[in-house]
């Protein structure tokens, strides 16, 4: 339980401010409803008396809170209910296969429940995730060397006009010219300090960001500009090994990552982003010690504009650059998750060196 007044008082105005930033930070216990919820939840607010904050989902459970049925804390931070799991495989294993809403009745599913939770946390229906499903699997087919015929009909189109209209307008090429389109995959996964994107290219991964960044947006405007690519959903190689290799560091079984990254900038942002990689887990340096790092003392500014264009959230680790008094300075995901991702290191480092 926390009991520190400091942390109590931040806490409940995130609660009252819905703050998304906060996901995973907390869990509020209700003690006159016996429920426990996310920051974002839309309850109405308990008073500041009737609540307790848990730092685990686990510890509320121990203490016989319940999950809230609004904000349903279990699944919106963590991972996806079992049956949406298993819609997702299904999809991504026969991407040609059309599954109607009478078909997910049959298989003991609710068709609202399924298309409310994707567009929650997919900003689109589960119609919809079938249809990228199916046109990225033929896009991958024509890179692949296949006839247009064959990559339509084996991705479930009926016909090749609609799906040349399909593919155009995903594209804006048509099927025969498939190989002068580049992509960039992007997929939400889900983290314990809440849901992130994974952007990736052929060549790896051009961005890993929490989906609640600011500037969310202006990143995906620039790196279609900068790429010369079409933003669509689905995943590659270096997603899925981005994805398993963060989800290693929240168990904290992994401290250095070896994914390749595609991330354009100019040559300054280059050495910057170099010399975080660099900076060893479960430490901190201040803005004038990278500067000084990589040999311009005086562009302390500059430094930190790099480190806020960086696009790759905990892979290339600006959260571990803080202010020159100690002091914990902006960062795309939020203070809260920057303080959250620095004492979970030291404690890795620290349980590593009791051993």
């Amino acid at each position: 339980m926390i009991s520190e007044p400091a942390k109590i008082k931040e806490y409940y105005q995130a609660l009252t401010d819905r703050n998304s930033q906060y996901l995973g930070i907390f869990y509020v216990a209700v003690k006159t409803t016996n429920i426990f919820c996310i920051a974002t939840c839309r309850a109405r607010k308990p008073k500041l008396e009737n609540v307790v904050f848990y730092a685990t989902s686990k510890e509320a459970l121990q203490h016989g809170f319940r999950p809230c049925k609004v904000c349903r804390p279990m699944e919106n931070v963590s991972e996806p209910p079992d049956e949406v799991k298993d819609l997702m495989d299904l999809v991504a294993t026969h991407p040609g296969k059309k599954i109607s809403d009478a078909e997910l009745r049959q298989l003991g599913y609710s068709p609202g429940k399924i298309r409310r939770w994707f567009k929650t946390h997919h900003d689109m229906t589960f119609q919809t995730y079938q249809r990228m499903t199916r046109i990225n699997a033929a896009y991958e087919n024509l890179k692949n060397g296949n006839r247009v015929t064959a990559s339509a009909f084996g991705s479930g189109y009926e016909s090749l006009s609609g799906f040349g209209y399909t593919f155009k307008n995903v594209f804006d090429i048509s099927p025969g010219h498939a190989d002068q389109v580049n992509v960039i995959y992007l997929h939400r996964f889900t983290t314990p300090l809440g849901p992130m994107y994974a952007g990736a290219t052929a060549k790896g991964i051009c961005l890993l960001e929490f989906t609640d960044r600011r500037m969310l947006e202006s990143e995906f405007k620039d790196l279609t500009k900068r790429l010369k690519a079409k933003i669509i959903v689905g995943k590659n190689d270096h997603s899925r090994q981005a994805q398993q290799q963060v989800q290693e560091y929240f168990e904290r079984s992994r401290t250095q990552f070896d994914v390749v990254l595609d991330t354009p900038g100019s040559e300054f942002q280059q050495r910057v982003w170099d010399e975080l990689k660099k900076v060893p887990f479960g430490t901190t340096r201040t803005y004038k010690q990278q500067a000084n790092v990589i040999g311009q003392p005086s562009a302390i500014r500059a430094v930190a504009s790099a480190n806020g264009h960086n696009r790759v959230s905990i892979i290339i680790p600006c959260h571990r650059i803080i202010g020159s008094d100690g002091h914990l300075t902006g960062y795309g995901g939020g203070l809260a998750r920057k303080k959250w991702l620095l004492e979970h290191e030291k404690e890795v480092v620290g349980k590593d060196h009791s051993e």
